[in-house]
C-alpha cells in the first residue's frame, strides 16, 4: 500500500570506500541525514581505511553506463553528487550520460586524491573533467591541491582562491565553489556563481576526524538543493552541517576518522 509520503531522490556516483567514511559511503549518509533517499553508482572499488589506500580498482566504464542507465530510467532524480572518477574513459562517459539524462542540478567533488594523498584519479584526467563533466554540471567544489592543478598556479590565500573559482568558471560549469580547508584560520571557501564572488565563512575545528569531508560537503550541496534551497543557502548550510560533523565527530580506526553524519542523532554512545 502507498502511504502517499513523498521524498525527494539523491543519485551519488562515486568510488566505494570499504571503511565507511568517505565515498559512496559517507555520500549516502549524508543523502539519509538529510532526509533524502539515495540512490548509487559506484565508479571504482577502493580498499582503503583510516590510515592508507590499498589498492584501486575502477570498473570497466560500460558497467558505469548500466547503472547509470538503471537509475535514470525508473527513478525520477532531484539532484547528483559526482565523486571518484578514475580515469577518462568513466569520466567521457558519465559527462555524456549527463548530457544525455539532464538532472535538475549537479555538483562535481572533482577527487583527485585521498584524504591520506593516493591518487585516485589518472594523471592524465584533467582535461577530461574540463572538457566532459564541468560544462555538464551546475557546481564543482576543488579543494586547493585540486583547483591548482586545475588552473596550475599556487593558491596562498583568498585572493587566489577567487582568481581560481573565476579562471574554473570558463571552463563551463554552473558555478565554482573553491574550498579553503588547506589554508590556515578560518574556514573559508570562494563561489563563483556566474555574477558575483560569495565567501563562507566558519571556524576551524582542531581535528584529525577529516576523513571524507569533501564528500560529505557535496553530498549535503546535492540533498539541499533537492529539498528545493538556492545554491547560497545549499552551500551555506553544508558548510555548517560539515562543520559540526567534525565538531561532534568520533575516533574509528588509527588514522583520520570520518565525520559523524548524524550528530543531529546522536552525539557519542546510544547505550
Amino acid at each position: 500500500m502507498d502511504s502517499g509520503f513523498t521524498i525527494k531522490k539523491c543519485l551519488t556516483v562515486a568510488g566505494s570506500d570499504c571503511s565507511g567514511g568517505a565515498g559512496i559511503q559517507a555520500d549516502l549518509k549524508t543523502f539519509a541525514a538529510h532526509g533524502c533517499y539515495g540512490a548509487s553508482v559506484i565508479t571504482a572499488v577502493v580498499a582503503e581505511n583510516t590510515c592508507r589506500v590499498i589498492s584501486v580498482f575502477g570498473l570497466p566504464a560500460v558497467e558505469v553506463a548500466n547503472q547509470l542507465d538503471a537509475v535514470f530510467e525508473d527513478i525520477e532524480i532531484d539532484s547528483v553528487k559526482i565523486g571518484m572518477l578514475p580515469n577518462k574513459e568513466i569520466i567521457r562517459m558519465v559527462g555524456e550520460k549527463l548530457s544525455e539524462y539532464k538532472p535538475k542540478f549537479s555538483v562535481c567533488d572533482p577527487v583527485l586524491s585521498s584524504t591520506s594523498g593516493t591518487a585516485l584519479s589518472e594523471e592524465n584526467s584533467l582535461d577530461a573533467y574540463k572538457k566532459f563533466i564541468f560544462p555538464n554540471v551546475s557546481l564543482i567544489t576543488p579543494n586547493i591541491p585540486e583547483a591548482e592543478k586545475f588552473c596550475g598556479f599556487e593558491i596562498r590565500g583568498v585572493q587566489d582562491m577567487e582568481k581560481a573559482a573565476l579562471k574554473l568558471f570558463e571552463y563551463g560549469a554552473g558555478a565554482v565553489l573553491v574550498k579553503g580547508g588547506h589554508l590556515t584560520g578560518d574556514a573559508v571557501d570562494v563561489l563563483f556563481d556566474g555574477e558575483k564572488i560569495v565567501k563562507f565563512s566558519s571556524k576551524r575545528i582542531n581535528s584529525e576526524n577529516t576523513h571524507g569531508t569533501g564528500c560529505t560537503l557535496s553530498s549535503a550541496i546535492a540533498a539541499n538543493s533537492a529539498n528545493g534551497m538556492e545554491l547560497s543557502q545549499a552551500i551555506d548550510l553544508a558548510k555548517k552541517y560539515l562543520t559540526q560533523s567534525i565538531e561532534n565527530s568520533y575516533k574509528v580506526g588509527n588514522g583520520k576518522s570520518p565525520v559523524n553524519h548524524f550528530y543531529q542523532s546522536y552525539k557519542g554512545d546510544l547505550i
